[in-house]
């Protein structure tokens, strides 16, 4: 701790720099890391999913810029991760700070409930009084001073009560990628709103209704609240999940844990938060805020958010030569020689051992790709 007297600041500050160092204590982060990602491929496959690859080529994997992005709101032992057990190595791996038990571990996917679920109990155990954040391991924020405000602000509003927090993002375009969230206030511009309806991505007719009414906001995935909130919200609308984790509240922590969840996970419903829970509550709050986020769920959406040269090429690798090219998106690996003329508009992308070549427009046709991949070719190559 700093030397207060020293410093000569004021008494009042002293008193807020110590409710902050106290209140993180109470702070938790959940990461979900489970997904493959596969409309990244072929750079995300199986065994290294987008969330453990440095996408963007700054040295860093996306689930290590998450991490590092609550890093002054939580402490490093009162972080979860949740992944696929294939996955535990990478973790620990990327994360030296977590201790192995704060590793959890599905044994099959099943969407974002469960996964929070598990969380919960974890937390429970520890901190009756936890405020956790919720957070996705693969997205993207471009301004992480305005983004840690809003935490801050989203953690002392959950505190207390019974409110469900997730954070909206003003629209700057008719996306049709993204969920949105309807705010009950008409006239609010950025600050807390209660949720009125959500709508899972809607066509590109209806996403353009929505950027101009003005009162709707991108779902942005991350989620502020209380231990308790939660907990008691489970009860209410998924009770059949709460039970299958309740009846073994005795074995967290113990050696049975791990067989516990095995046997538990697969009865569990393959079901969303937003659906099992959120758009049933009536205690949801948006925070409308504009930090500028990206879920990072496509190339595209990669491409949107990089550097770009003067022809519009988004390139990543250190020996790239292009002629009469424009507008493409070009990963490959930084050792390697490529040259490329006469592309316009395409996503060419090289692991290696796989090599895409799309046009940027037709992107959705990658996970069909993916899909005859997997039937007619080496599983190594997914």
């Amino acid at each position: 701790m700093r030397n207060f007297r020293e410093s000569n600041i004021e008494l009042s500050e002293l008193h807020s720099y110590l409710k902050h160092t106290k209140m993180n204590q109470n702070n938790y982060c959940v990461i979900m890391a489970g997904g493959v990602g596969s409309r990244f491929w072929p750079l995300s496959k199986q065994k290294s999913p987008k969330q453990f690859l440095d996408i963007l080529g700054i040295g860093k994997t996306l689930i290590q810029m998450t991490f590092d992005r609550f890093s002054s709101v939580c402490p490093a032992e009162n972080y979860y991760i949740v992944t696929n057990e294939q996955y535990k190595d990478l973790v620990l791996e990327q994360l030296p700070q977590l201790k192995p038990e704060q590793v959890l571990l599905e044994p099959i996917m099943r969407n974002t409930a469960p996964c929070i679920a598990y969380a919960n109990y974890k937390i429970k155990q520890r901190d009756e009084n936890a405020r956790i954040i919720v957070s996705p391991a693969d997205h993207l924020i471009t301004n992480e001073n305005d983004f840690l405000n809003v935490i801050n602000q989203g953690l002392d509003y959950v505190t207390g009560n019974n409110k469900l927090l997730t954070l909206g993002l003003k629209p700057n375009r008719p996306e049709t990628g993204y969920g949105y969230i309807q705010v009950e206030n008409k006239d609010i511009d950025l600050g807390i709103s209660k949720v009125k309806t959500f709508t899972e991505k809607p066509n590109i007719d209806l996403a353009k209704v929505f950027l101009d009414s003005g009162d709707f906001y991108w779902n942005s995935g991350i989620f502020i609240w209380s231990l308790s909130a939660i907990d008691s919200a489970f009860k209410s609308y998924l009770p059949d999940v709460d039970n299958l984790f309740t009846s073994g509240e005795s074995v967290f922590d113990a050696n049975t844990e791990t067989q516990f969840i095995g046997k538990i996970y697969p009865e569990c419903p393959n079901i969303s938060i937003d659906y099992g829970i959120l758009e049933k509550s009536d205690q949801v709050y948006v925070f409308c805020s504009d930090f500028g986020w990206s879920d990072l769920g496509t190339w595209g959406s990669l491409y949107d958010r990089s550097d770009k040269d003067e022809s519009g090429n988004a390139i990543q690798g250190d020996n790239v030569m292009l002629y009469d090219s424009e507008n493409c998106l070009i990963n490959v690996p930084k050792e390697k020689l490529v040259v490329i003329q006469g592309a316009s508009n395409y996503i060419i992308v090289d692991s290696k051992d796989t090599l895409l070549i799309c046009k940027k427009e037709n992107e959705q046709d990658i996970k069909t790709f993916v899909g005859d991949v997997k039937v007619s070719k080496n599983k190594k190559f997914i």
